[in-house]
Parts: structure tokens; sequence; C-alpha cells
């Protein structure tokens, strides 16, 4: 990733990209995740911190036993709070979540 954001603007930007580009989900931006992703901003979540949590919960719901029945589409960057909250309180390697980067690229269908 490039530098870290420098405003708010930026950093909503950013999050709502990585939301938007995350297998499982709609890809669909509304008023509410624009709103939670300033809400992040002000609480002071790393970017990064973020961006690692939509990473492992993507990795979570698409690794999972083949018969297990198909999950719906993530409709809101909601969804992912609880695993940001986790992700922040983890003291995990970054290596960790580049292996779930590439994890996610060879399982994740094509969008």
């Amino acid at each position: 990733m490039e530098g870290d954001p420098t405003t708010k603007e930026e950093y909503v930007q950013r999050v709502l990209g990585a939301y938007r580009s995350t297998p499982g989900t709609t890809g669909t931006i509304r008023r509410p995740d624009r709103f939670l992703a300033a809400q992040l901003y002000e609480r002071g979540v790393p970017l990064m911190g973020a961006e690692n949590a939509l990473v492992l919960a993507a990795a979570r719901r698409l690794i999972r036993p083949v018969v297990s029945p198909p999950l719906n589409k993530v409709r809101s960057l909601a969804y992912f709070l609880p695993v940001i909250e986790e992700v922040s309180s983890l003291r995990v390697s970054p290596d960790y979540y580049q292996h779930l980067r590439q994890k996610i690229a060879r399982h994740a269908p094509a969008r």
C-alpha cells in the first residue's frame, strides 16, 4: 500500500475501495458505509487494520468446506465491524495477511 492517507476523505475512500473490492461483497457503497468509514477514521482505526480485517473476513468466508452451503453476498461495511475490532487486538505478523491475500487470489471467483 502507498503511504497512509492524510485526510479523512482519503481514508474513507481507501476503506470503501478496499470494501468494494473484497470478494463476497456486492461491491456497492451506500451512505451508511461512508458514514461508518468516517467513524472508523474518527476512532483512529489504522487503515491497514481495517484492510487486514477485510482480508481476514474474506478468507474465512471463501475457505470453507466444499459441502458448506453458499453464503449470501455481504451488503454492508458494518458486517466487518466485529472483525475490525478483532484485528485491532491481535498481534499478527503482516506476512500472515499477505499470505491470506494470496490464498484469496487463488480461491476468489472473478468478479
